[in-house]
């Protein structure tokens, strides 16, 4: 009969011991701290539910990265959620329903059937926040600026910032009335910077069109890229001009808040097309191949749940953010060893100094004087005079 490694786990999902776990513990509450501070309110999504929910509004990459099951009592295909977003924009289309704008927070753990890379986690804890009911560049500043506030409370080294917006080439795809398949196409050759490909893609288009579509290949660098779209994409349809416009205003007002963050655009990076319509953003750190950090705006996801909304964020994954971040989590280090007796005075005292934030570790029958040093306590309750009293651990 072969043998089980019954401690082995998947490849991707891991265990999270002490301290780490406490540093991630640490992390969150101070993150999610930072978010209340900004006005973002704290809500806790489903684990896992019905599929055609959970994947409403969502692109395939989604689907292809959640793992579904089917429901014992209802016979229905379920999901454990790889992404919290949608669950989030559900609770402001259908479950909150204000009128004014909504900012909403959220942390926990999702599962993915594959990883972002292949060193990445499948268990990672996704932590984010949402601004709804706004479709101006100042929710979408907001958001931006809330991330970098959170990159900069953990000391995240050489943080830079790439950005886009998928409304530059939606609207010129749509302009030149590409079928699905060519639109697909000619979104595969942009993102791999295939000129030639691109070239020939557009070969039968108006030239007009044509020129702006194969421009979106070297549209990529600094400021002056900027400057360079505003050129080219002079005479580009409305909503190409109306994005350019946003990416041009949102692009001032982040130079002007982080003078020292390093900006780069790119034109032609359709991160999340199928999920995003306006401006997309990502921070990347070096060393790092892919973002710690991204999101974009994602308007009217919420008409699948009843009600259209504008809507923009970003979310991160809290254990690579404490891994990348230099900030030091200092964790509470020692402790009081109490006896193990039946005492009602000592409960008393030890409920106590638990209540003023002591820790305070029980001894168990039959540990040697030893445990206590292994429980990282340096006290201890000893009874003198008919009261317990803390001293230090005698060595």
């Amino acid at each position: 009969m072969a043998t089980v490694d019954r401690w082995l786990l998947p490849d991707g999902i891991e265990e999270v011991l002490p301290p780490e776990a406490a540093r991630i513990e640490v992390a969150r509450r101070k993150v999610l701290d930072l978010f209340q501070s900004w006005g973002y309110e704290f809500v806790v999504t489903p684990h896992i539910e019905y599929l055609e929910s959970l994947l409403t509004g969502a692109g395939q990459d989604l689907d292809l990265r959640t793992f579904k099951v089917i429901d014992p009592q209802s016979g229905r295909l379920m999901g454990f959620r790889a992404d919290i977003t949608p669950q989030v924009a559900r609770i402001d289309a259908h479950t909150m329903r204000r009128k004014g704008p909504s900012r909403l927070c959220y942390a926990g753990s999702v599962l993915h059937a594959k990883p972002r890379a292949l060193s990445n986690s499948r268990s990672p804890i996704q932590l984010g926040a949402e601004l709804y009911g706004d479709a101006s560049p100042s929710s979408d500043v907001e958001v931006i600026s809330l991330m970098l506030a959170m990159l900069d409370l953990w000391q995240v080294p050489g943080v830079h910032m790439d950005l886009g917006h998928v409304g530059i080439y939606r609207g010129l795809a749509r302009a030149a009335g590409l079928t699905g398949e060519v639109e697909q196409q000619l979104f595969d050759a942009l993102q791999r910077k295939a000129i030639d490909e691109v070239i020939s893609l557009t070969a039968g288009l108006p030239a007009d069109l044509a020129r702006m579509l194969r421009a979106l290949v070297g549209l990529c660098g600094g400021q002056e890229v900027l400057e360079q779209a505003r050129e080219v994409l002079a005479d580009a349809p409305a909503p190409v001009v109306a994005a350019l416009k946003d990416l041009l205003e949102i692009a001032k007002r982040l130079a002007a808040r982080f003078p020292q963050l390093p900006l780069y655009f790119d034109l032609g990076e359709l991160r999340g097309y199928h999920y995003h319509t306006g401006v997309v953003f990502a921070a990347f750190v070096p060393g790092v191949g892919v973002s710690i950090a991204q999101g974009g705006r994602y308007d009217d996801i919420g008409a699948d749940f009843g009600r259209a909304r504008p809507a923009t964020g970003f979310s991160t994954d809290l254990k690579s953010l404490v891994t990348l971040g230099s900030n030091e989590i200092e964790l509470p280090s020692g402790g009081i060893w109490m006896p193990d007796s039946t005492d009602a005075a000592l409960w008393q005292t030890v409920c106590q100094l638990r209540g003023e934030g002591q820790r305070v570790v029980q001894a168990l029958p039959g540990q040697p004087a030893s445990a206590a040093l292994e429980a990282d306590c340096d006290r201890q309750l000893i009874q003198q005079n008919g009261l317990w009293q803390v001293l230090p651990l005698a060595s």
